[in-house]
């Protein structure tokens, strides 16, 4: 049972999603950050766990990122409907995140598991500092925009982080490719090549 204890935390952020998105869209940030950072110290938790006592398995290489992403795409989709960020954001995200699922889901089926890499964990961190960032601001300026208050309004600084965070989502899919292609993923006798030409013509 405690092999399985950092997949089960990896499935838990999943369940999360659904609180931020609810809590992002009533305008209650703080509690939308408070559960942002529960999924976020899961991450960090089932990595340690199953690093630490070799709990590491081939469904955990897999569903891990897929989390992280889920978690990422719903919250940048919640904030671009609430006009807090530009919506092609989220369609440049989109494109480079379908690409690394088609590419992840091709290697599975290759029976070669693609672990996550430094540069795409890089991206990741990167956006949900400038998600923390937009939450803060907005919290921020909801108190300051009313006739009790005379607080200046935050500027938004968290579209910078977002814009480095895309810079590093376009470097890390160059660098999977480099990559993989460099420990062999994409060589022709990994991919079964051979077999698919023989079963063409056969």
């Amino acid at each position: 049972m405690a092999k399985h204890i950092p997949n089960i935390l990896t499935v838990a952020r999943f369940f999360l999603i659904p609180f931020i998105i609810y809590f992002i869209i009533v305008d209650k940030y703080p509690f939308a950050l408070v559960f942002l950072v529960l999924s976020g110290l899961t991450d960090v938790l089932d990595g340690w766990i199953a690093r630490k006592f070799n709990f590491i398995t081939n469904f955990g290489k897999l569903i891990d990122p897929l989390a992280d992403k889920a978690t990422q795409i719903a919250v940048l989709l919640t904030l671009a409907f609430k006009s807090i960020i530009p919506f092609w954001i989220i369609i440049v995200v989109a494109i480079k995140e379908a690409t690394m699922i088609a590419g992840a889901s091709f290697l599975y089926g290759k029976e070669l598991v693609v672990s996550s890499r430094w540069f795409g964990k890089l991206s990741t961190v990167l956006f949900y500092v400038a998600i923390a960032c937009s939450f803060g601001i907005r919290y921020w300026n909801n108190i300051a925009i009313t006739p009790e208050n005379s607080v200046a309004p935050l500027p938004q600084f968290d579209l910078w982080i977002y814009y480095l965070a895309l810079a590093t989502t376009v470097f890390s899919l160059v660098a999977y490719y480099i990559t993989f292609y460099k420990q062999g993923y994409l060589k022709k006798e990994n991919l079964k090549i051979e077999d698919i030409t023989k079963n063409t013509h056969s």
